[in-house]
C-alpha cells in the first residue's frame, strides 16, 4: 500500500466533482478560492487530485458550493470499480483517468435530468453506443 498522504483515485474523483460543481456555478478557480478562503493554487491542486481534501475542509467546500457532502461521493464505488476493471484489462499500471471538460459537461447535463426513467433510458443508450463502438473497433 502507498503512503497515506498520497492522493488516491477517490481524491481525484472528489477533485473532479469539485471542478464540475464550480463550473456548474460558473465560478472561476479564483472566485471559488475567495469564497472558501483558500488560495487559487490550493483549489487547482484539489481539482487535479494532487492534494487530498481533509474531511472538515470538504464539509466547508460542500456548504460553500450549496451541495450536500454526499455530492462528492455519490456513485464513486461504481466509478472506482469500472476504473479497476478497465485498468486491469488494458494496463494494470495505469492511473485513473481524469475527466475532460466534455465529460464534465455530460455529467452536469445528466445530473440536471430529474426524471429517473429518462435518466435510465439515456444511460442505457450511452452504454449501448459504447458497446457498439467497442465491438466495431
Amino acid at each position: 500500500m502507498s503512503d497515506n498522504k498520497s492522493p488516491s483515485d477517490i481524491d481525484r474523483i472528489i477533485g473532479q466533482r469539485l471542478r464540475l460543481r464550480r463550473r456548474e456555478l460558473k465560478l472561476t478557480q479564483d472566485k471559488l478560492a475567495q469564497l472558501l478562503n483558500l488560495t487559487f493554487q490550493q483549489v487547482q491542486k484539489y481539482e487535479k487530485g494532487v492534494n487530498r481534501i481533509a474531511a472538515g475542509r470538504l464539509y466547508d467546500i460542500a456548504k460553500g458550493l450549496g451541495v450536500p457532502i454526499t455530492y462528492f461521493y455519490d456513485g464513486v464505488e461504481d466509478m472506482l470499480e469500472n476504473n479497476r476493471q478497465a485498468l486491469a484489462e488494458e494496463n494494470p499500471d495505469a492511473a485513473a483517468p481524469v475527466m475532460t471538460g466534455e465529460m464534465l459537461e455530460l455529467v452536469a447535463a445528466f445530473q440536471a435530468i430529474r426524471d429517473d426513467g429518462l435518466r435510465k433510458s439515456l444511460l442505457a443508450a450511452i452504454k449501448a453506443a459504447a458497446k457498439a463502438s467497442e465491438d466495431g473497433a
